[in-house]
């Protein structure tokens, strides 16, 4: 079945109307979202079931999710909780999924989203700002979140605006730290594209920072990554930064 656009199936639910009716769960239907099929004695209706598929999104398929939810359940365990309670019974599964989740991106090639390129004479600044993100520091594993500003010249071929926020999406999907995360976007930018300059600069606030240790809420870290041009004349560094610094009012 392709996958390069949204699917759309169209499944038959059987209904009955019983004294005590009782619902009889489908495997397929529960795996692929869709409505549960209901024994029926009587009326039929048709109902679009929409499944979207989205081909770009990373996929790890190396995560262990029963080794995940182990160590989960240690981790409960060696803090003083008992992970047999009723409130953490499903917590370990939870934290298998959002691993698998957050960690998305660890082993797939951000760059496969500069692949598709469009022939552009055009000459001057491509800036994309506040990219959001949301990514995992690999010191402490809590998140730091923010926003990414993603700027190139480029030379005889430009790239769809939404792949910049994809490569900095997937990116991110990776235990690290922001300063890799900065230059790794940049190279990426850089290399694929043969941009004659890329700037990136990212802002964010750290969790490790924030709510644990020295507990300073509100602070920022930014970092950048320049290249090409806009690293060796001062310039276009100065024009770039102007643009990602300008705030709009209205």
């Amino acid at each position: 079945m392709p996958l390069a656009s949204p699917l759309f199936c169209k499944r038959t639910i059987d209904v009955s109307f019983e004294d005590t009716p009782v619902a009889h769960h489908s495997s397929e239907a529960t795996a692929m979202n869709l409505p549960e099929s209901v024994s029926s004695g009587g009326s039929r209706c048709d109902v679009e079931a929409p499944i979207h598929v989205d081909p770009n999104e990373p996929r790890n398929e190396r995560v262990d999710l029963k080794r995940i939810e182990a160590a989960v359940r240690v981790i409960l365990d060696a803090v003083g909780e008992n992970p047999d309670r009723e409130g953490l019974l499903e917590t370990p599964a939870r934290v298998a999924r959002m691993y698998a989740e957050m960690f998305a991106g660890l082993h797939s090639d951000p760059g496969r989203h500069l692949a598709k390129v469009f022939t552009e004479q055009y000459d001057e600044i491509v800036l994309v700002r506040d990219i959001s993100f949301c990514s995992m520091c690999e010191h402490h594993l809590l998140p730091f979140t923010g926003r990414a500003h993603i700027a190139y010249l480029p030379s005889g071929k430009v790239v769809g605006l939404s792949k910049l926020a994809r490569v900095v999406e997937e990116v991110a999907r990776r235990p690290q730290v922001q300063e890799r995360l900065t230059q790794t976007v940049a190279d990426l930018i850089e290399d694929r594209l043969s941009a004659r300059g890329v700037a990136v600069v990212v802002e964010s606030t750290h969790s490790c920072m924030t709510m644990r240790g020295v507990r300073k809420p509100g602070s920022m870290c930014l970092t950048s990554a320049m290249r090409g041009t806009f690293r060796t004349d001062s310039k276009s560094r100065a024009e770039v930064l102007n643009l990602i610094n300008r705030h709009t009012t209205g």
